[in-house]
C-alpha cells in the first residue's frame, strides 16, 4: 500500500477521534468514581478478555500468520466512536461507554505495541522481515487518538453549542469515512482479498460474536444494570478497525494485516445492529 494512502488512514482516523472529543468532558473522565465496577469488569473485557479471546481463536483455528496477526492487531485495538454511536443506538449506558472508550485509547498506547509484538514473535513468518518500534508507534498513537480528543474535548469545553451542533453532522462523516477506508483497503488488497474472505471471515465474527456475549454476561454476573451490560458488550465486542488498518498499513507497512480489520468492518455492524433491533422490538427501558 502506498504512503500517501497510509496518510489517508490516519487522517481518517484523525477526523474519527475528534469527532469523539466533541462528545467528551472532563467529568466523562470523573465518573471513573461514579461506575467504579462497571469501568473495572468493562476495561478487563477489553484489555484482557479480547486478546486472550484473539490468541486462543488464532490458535485453535491454525490461522495462517498473515490472519493470525490481523486477528492479534484488531483484538489490541479498544473500540472507538463508532461503539459510542451504536450503544446510544442500542439504549446503552452512554457515559459509561465514552469513559471506557477514553480509559481504553490512553492505555492503548502501553498495550497495543506489547500485542503487537507478541503476535509477530508467536505468528508472524520469521522469514518475513517485520519490525515494530515500540516508541514510534507510541508517537503515531499520540498524534492519532490522545491529540485530536483533547483538541475535540478543549472545543467542547470552550464552544459548547458549537460542539453539540457538530457532535451529529461529524459522526455521520466519521462513519462514512470508516466505510470508505474499508473500500479502500479492499481495494488495495484486491489481489488476496477473495483468496483471505473464507479464512478471515469466520475468525473476525467469531472475535466479534464471542466478546460481545463474554462482555454482556460479565456483566450480568456481577449484578450491572442492563444498559451498561448493554455497553460493556458493545465496548468489548466493537473494535476500532481504522487504527487497526492504520497500524497494519503504517507502523508495520504490510496491508495483508489489514485483511482481518477490513473484513471485520464489515461484519461488525451486522451483529450490532441485531443488538440494536433486538432492545428497540423488547422496548427495553434505558435504567435497570
Amino acid at each position: 500500500m502506498t504512503s500517501t494512502i497510509g496518510i489517508i488512514l490516519a487522517l481518517s482516523l484523525i477526523i474519527i477521534m475528534f469527532g469523539m472529543g466533541l462528545s467528551l468532558t472532563i467529568g466523562d473522565f470523573k465518573r471513573v468514581a461514579t461506575y467504579p465496577k462497571a469501568i473495572i469488569i468493562g476495561l478487563f473485557c477489553q484489555v484482557i478478555i479480547l486478546p486472550l479471546v484473539g490468541y486462543l481463536i488464532a490458535v485453535g483455528l491454525d490461522l495462517t500468520p498473515t490472519i493470525a496477526v490481523g486477528i492479534m492487531l484488531l483484538a489490541a485495538c479498544p473500540g472507538g466512536a463508532t461503539s459510542n454511536m451504536l450503544t446510544h443506538l442500542a439504549k446503552g449506558d452512554l457515559a459509561l461507554s465514552v469513559s471506557l472508550t477514553a480509559i481504553a485509547s490512553v492505555l492503548s498506547i502501553i498495550t497495543i505495541p506489547i500485542i503487537v509484538q507478541f503476535a509477530l514473535v508467536n505468528f508472524a513468518d520469521h522469514s518475513q522481515k517485520v519490525t515494530v518500534d515500540g516508541i514510534t508507534m507510541i508517537k503515531q498513537l499520540f498524534i492519532i487518538v490522545i491529540t485530536p480528543v483533547s483538541i475535540g474535548m478543549l472545543i467542547k469545553a470552550k464552544y459548547e453549542k458549537f460542539a453539540n451542533r457538530m457532535e451529529k453532522p461529524v459522526k455521520i462523516v466519521s462513519a462514512v469515512i470508516f466505510i470508505l477506508v474499508v473500500i479502500g483497503v479492499i481495494f488495495s488488497v484486491r489481489e488476496v482479498f477473495m483468496e483471505y474472505l473464507g479464512e478471515a471471515g469466520m475468525p473476525a465474527i467469531l472475535l466479534n460474536v464471542t466478546t460481545m456475549v463474554i462482555g454482556f454476561s460479565l456483566a450480568v454476573l456481577f449484578k450491572l444494570t442492563k444498559p451498561q451490560a448493554i455497553s460493556i458488550s458493545i465496548e468489548t465486542g466493537i473494535q476500532n478497525g481504522t487504527l487497526a488498518i492504520t497500524l497494519a498499513t503504517i507502523a508495520l507497512n504490510n496491508a495483508e494485516y489489514s485483511i482481518v480489520p477490513a473484513v471485520y468492518g464489515l461484519l461488525m455492524f451486522f451483529t450490532a445492529t441485531i443488538i440494536i433491533f433486538m432492545r428497540k422490538r423488547l422496548g427495553v427501558k434505558e435504567s435497570s
